[in-house]
């Protein structure tokens, strides 16, 4: 069932015009990357045409960093002109005061969705919003470059290191002087978080904050594992990526010049798209490990909540419940490779055939790392602000990392201490 054919489905929502009901005017808050807003508008198009309701986009900053930020800033202040938000899965905690409990009415939906992903959204038996789509990063490569050098994808950290270090150092010699073996997030924002917390994790080194709240990060094998990552800046990546957020990682990766590439699936659609240089010359595998641990992929995904200061809450749960949906995941799936909630569309064979890396990665998904934000709460932003930053430090030469993780331990204990326990 296709967006368009939505009729019957949004009947049974909570709000219908034609059921009499006045027509309203919703403003949906979003960020982007890649073709995010217009994909969005395209869904949301279609439910205006459905319900008689007109949405307006209020489209934010790409990063997550800026969009939390002024989130909050908006709802502390009791705005009324935003009645939806997209949330990251990392914001149900510090933002659950200002969102409308959905739980009543999702109760037929909820079912068909991950458990585990309805649950991250969920604060005190409230759930403060809604699955629309899940993530889990991959690591991109050149197949045809690592073909020509008769490489296999790599599966461990240090022999992505030994394969990108080769393949540059080549393909320079022959020319193509822009090449660079590896690009990844290393400004210092929250998807540093994401990258450094694959690292860690996947070199034994925890999850920076275990969910029983113990702080661990100070410890010789995350240490090791950010050394690692330094060991890559100026080498097999550019300098430049220690202000790379996802697009510009996407954008180097993109024109064709990277061999490998860590991000996640929204590029799998935009690297096959007509005007990409590696359109038919790359494929994915999950993240590499530690040498004795395993693939570390960070838990990432995008909710959908109601304001509460909202004057339009009836109309702006239809519209989750719209965006939310089957349909509309199935759509944004086979559209931008978006990965879904609901667990059976895994098996669709529409999905599989218009965007492999769907159907490949729901068990990436099972698996995928958490970060910290359940045991430290509302004041996971400024953990994760903690953490971002002593990785940057690290990356730029500015201290060594264990030197700089256990300063680290010593801020979060502090922090600890003053606010979450």
């Amino acid at each position: 069932m296709t967006l368009r054919k939505m009729t019957v489905a949004l009947a049974a929502g909570v709000l219908l015009c034609a059921g009499g009901a006045r027509a309203e005017e919703l403003a949906l808050v979003a960020g982007s990357i890649g073709k995010d807003i217009s994909e969005l508008r395209m869904q949301l198009d279609a439910f205006e045409k459905e319900s008689g309701h007109t949405v307006k986009i209020v489209e934010m900053p790409a990063s997550t960093t800026d969009q939390f930020g002024q989130y909050r800033l908006w709802l502390s202040a009791g705005n009324e002109d935003v009645d939806v938000y997209r949330t990251d899965v990392i914001w149900a905690p510090q933002l659950a005061a200002s969102f409308v409990d959905l739980a009543e009415a999702m109760k037929d939906e909820i079912p068909k969705h991950n458990p585990s992903i309805i649950q991250s959204q969920m604060v005190d038996d409230k759930l403060v919003a809604f699955p629309m789509y899940t993530d889990a990063p991959a690591l991109y490569y050149r197949s045809d470059l690592l073909e020509k050098y008769g490489k296999e994808p790599p599966k461990t950290w240090s022999e992505l290191t030994e394969i990108a270090q080769e393949i540059q150092d080549k393909e320079r010699e022959a020319g193509n002087t822009q090449m660079n073996g590896f690009v990844f997030q290393g400004a210092p924002y929250e998807g540093l978080t994401c990258d450094g917390l694959e690292w860690v994790a996947s070199n034994g080194g925890g999850q920076i904050v275990e969910p029983d709240g113990e702080i661990t990060i100070n410890n010789e094998k995350a240490a090791a594992a950010i050394e690692m990552a330094k060991g890559w800046v100026g080498t097999i990546a550019p300098q430049g990526v220690l202000s790379y957020k996802e697009e510009e990682a996407r954008g180097v990766w993109q024109t064709g010049n990277a061999v490998f590439m860590r991000n996640w699936p929204y590029a799998y659609a935009l690297s096959a798209g007509e005007d990409s240089a590696v359109k038919g010359k790359f494929d994915v595998v999950p993240l590499p490990a530690g040498e004795g641990g395993k693939s570390a992929a960070c838990l990432g995904g995008w909710n959908l909540a109601v304001s509460k200061y909202s004057q339009h809450q009836d109309a702006a749960i239809a519209l989750v419940k719209f965006l939310g949906s089957e349909a509309a995941q199935k759509e944004r799936a086979i559209n931008s490779s978006r990965l879904p909630t609901i667990p059976t569309l895994y098996d669709d064979p529409e999905i599989a055939e218009a965007q492999p890396i769907v159907a490949e990665w729901g068990e990436v998904v099972e698996n995928a790392v958490p970060r910290p934000s359940a045991p430290t709460q509302r004041q996971y932003n400024e953990v994760s602000k903690e953490f971002w930053t002593a990785v940057n430090e690290t990356l730029s030469g500015r201290g060594t990392a264990a030197d700089n993780l256990d300063q680290l331990e010593k801020r979060l204990r502090r922090l600890k201490r003053s606010a979450w326990e």
